[in-house]
This record gives structure tokens, sequence and C-alpha cells, in this order.
């Protein structure tokens, strides 16, 4: 982990969700900004399922973030004004306590000794960062993608340290369709023999079923429409003879991609986290019925963005939730955005995105 990189240790032992403990854990996280005299200037970033905490750069980490365009001095999200907080999710293996890690216990790698994780577990993980931080409600929790769902849960944990929420491109649960993919990305992880049962050693090669596994989700993460004007039918020239081997452009970018998620993701933690998506429903919080769920969470304010052509976290679903958001009684901002580049719109596509949290956060007391 860089020098911005901060612990926040679990308390020991830690319980989860669905049964099981952590010993001696911790959540990692970064800050930016300087946290004003009232602590009422604080943004809090629940991440998707494979960023790290390091958001955007920073005198500490010069390094660019995952969320670089986004935030920073006069950007959508302005650290001149706002202190930020980004965790990382418990379960990952970028910092905070995951399968990766050595259980104490038998100074070993958890694998799949790990407990059963929820992201009820990661948003208790966040809160966690919170009370070491010493702050008690945060200004807005910010959440794209499956960390949306971590801000829903860490709401229905915490209903009295959440008073507005920025939920984007994300859900009150998995459609059936993102089930289906996600199911397939763990079928071929746990399909390669280097996986060993979930027990396999450190440096084992697992390469081929993480490479097909981040191909499956890079063909959900954009959209046919940006294949099409970015690729179209090119071919690669000078394409070395391999029998059915890759010849398109559009071919060797998902390659390009998927060798390098090979060695910068654990897989069982990459399981870990996918199914913790899957099992995630608002509605458990709500006896059964998400409308339920989301009027116990007294929001006070909300702005949901959703784009059209992302049919991982289909615009209906983030529509939905808007609407049950404002018939819970919040003050709600519903931003669909015509943006071509589908689920990840909101990594790449700031011309688009940062308006409008721009706008919302502008409105914003503290």
């Amino acid at each position: 982990m860089g020098p911005a990189t901060l612990y926040a240790p679990l308390p020991d032992p830690f319980q989860l969700r669905r049964g099981g403990s952590l010993a001696g854990g911790r959540i990692a996280f970064e800050t930016w900004g300087e946290l004003n005299p009232q602590r009422s200037n604080v943004l809090l970033i629940l991440t998707g399922l494979s960023p790290g905490a390091h958001a955007a750069s920073s005198p500490a980490d010069p390094e660019d973030g995952w969320w670089e365009g986004m935030l920073g001095s006069g950007q959508g999200i302005d650290t001149d004004r706002w202190f930020v907080v980004c965790v990382n999710s418990l379960g990952s293996c970028k910092g905070s306590t995951g399968a990766a890690d050595l259980d104490p216990q038998t100074e070993t790698p958890y694998r799949l000794r790990f407990p059963e994780l929820t992201l009820e577990d990661v948003a208790a993980g966040a809160a966690v960062v919170l009370d070491h931080l010493g702050i008690d409600t945060p200004a807005v929790l910010i959440g794209p993608s499956m960390g949306g769902m971590s801000c829903l849960a860490f709401a229905a944990l915490y209903p009295q340290r959440c008073r507005r929420l920025m939920l984007i491109s994300t859900a009150a649960q998995a459609a059936p369709f993102a089930i289906a993919i996600r199911s397939l990305q763990r079928e071929v992880v746990r399909a390669d023999r280097g996986w060993a049962n979930g027990h396999y050693s450190s440096g084992a090669d697992l390469s081929t079923g993480m490479r097909l596994a981040r191909k499956i989700g890079m063909t959900t993460y954009r959209s046919p429409e940006e294949w099409r004007d970015r690729f179209g039918r090119e071919r690669i020239p000078d394409a070395p003879v391999e029998p059915f081997g890759i010849e398109f452009q559009i071919e060797s970018y998902l390659q390009a991609h998927a060798e390098r998620f090979i060695t910068a993701f654990d897989p069982n933690c990459y399981l870990y986290l996918s199914r913790a998506m899957d099992w995630f429903d608002l509605a458990d919080h709500g006896g059964g019925d998400t409308q339920q769920a989301i009027n116990a969470l007294g929001v006070e304010s909300a702005l949901v963005i959703g784009v059209g052509t992302d049919f991982l976290f289909p615009i209906w679903q983030q529509e939905q939730l808007a609407r049950a958001l404002q018939d819970s009684g919040a003050a709600v901002r519903w931003c669909p955005l015509a943006s071509p580049m589908g689920h990840d719109s909101f990594l790449v596509d700031f011309d688009r995105f940062c308006p409008p949290i721009a706008d919302y956060l502008a409105q914003i007391e503290t």
C-alpha cells in the first residue's frame, strides 16, 4: 500500500452478519481535504468491487487514482471544500482484511476459511473507519456500482448516521442478468485447475480463470454502442498466425485489460465480493419489502444517477430506487444521463457526471 493509505483496526473479534468472526482485522482508507472544526464536511466514498481506497492522487501518493477525474481541487467532488474519505471494502485484497490475508490463528492465508461476507459487513467496516476518525455522521454517502449497494446497507444498519445519499449506477438489489453474469465469472475462476478448490498456494497460476472472468466482466461494463464506434470491425495489423487467436481490435482490448487484472486482484477475494453483491437485497431490511426498507432509512435527500446504456445495473432499477426514495419523503434528484459508455461511464465520462454531482454538493450547507 502507498504512503497515503491509512488503517482502522476492526474490533476484536469482529462479528460478521452470516456468522463467523475476524481477529486482528483492519480496514484500509485514504483521505483528501481538511476536516472542518464542526466535522460537518465529510464525504464517505464506498467503492465498487475492484477499486482500492486510492481514488485520487495526493501529495502523499501522486499516482493517479481510479476516480482521478472526479475527485480533487475544483473537481466534481471538490477537496477544497470537502474532507473526503474513501474506504477499501472489507474482503478486498487492497489493504483491508480479506481471504488472501493471513489467519492469525493458523498463520496461513484464510482462503475459503474466511467467513461468509455480505455488503452489510462492508458497511460495518466503513462505520469502523468513521469511528476511528471521530466522525459521527458524514454529510453524504457516495457509492458507485457495488459501492452504492454498500451505502444502502450502511443506511439500513445506521440510519442515524446517514442523512444524504449519492447513488451512482447502482440498485437496491442485483437484477437476474447481473447475477447470471457474476455466477458465470465465478464459475470460470473455480474451474481453473490452479484454484485447487480455493486453497491455492501463493504464486499459483490462476491466470486462465481470472482472465476469462475479467473479459466477461468487461463486456458488461461498457456498451455495444461504444464498441461499435470505438473499434468497429478493425483488425490487428500483422496479427500472429495462431489457430483461433486474437484477430480483432476489440479482442486485443479485452485481452490487455484482462492481463492487467490477473495480477491486481486475488481470486478468492474476487469470489467473496462478487457473491456479496448477488446476496445483497435492501428488502431484507424491510421485512421483504424494499419500500419499507427505504422508508426506514430516514434519508433527507439523495442524488441518483444512471445511464441508459448500462445493462449490468439497468437504468430502470435506478429509476425505481429514485422513486422509492422520493416516496419515502426524501428530496430526490434523478439524473438519467445519455452516456454511450455503459456501466463504467462514471469512471470515464466526467463531462456528463461531474456537473450534476458538483451541483448537488453545492446545495449542501456545512
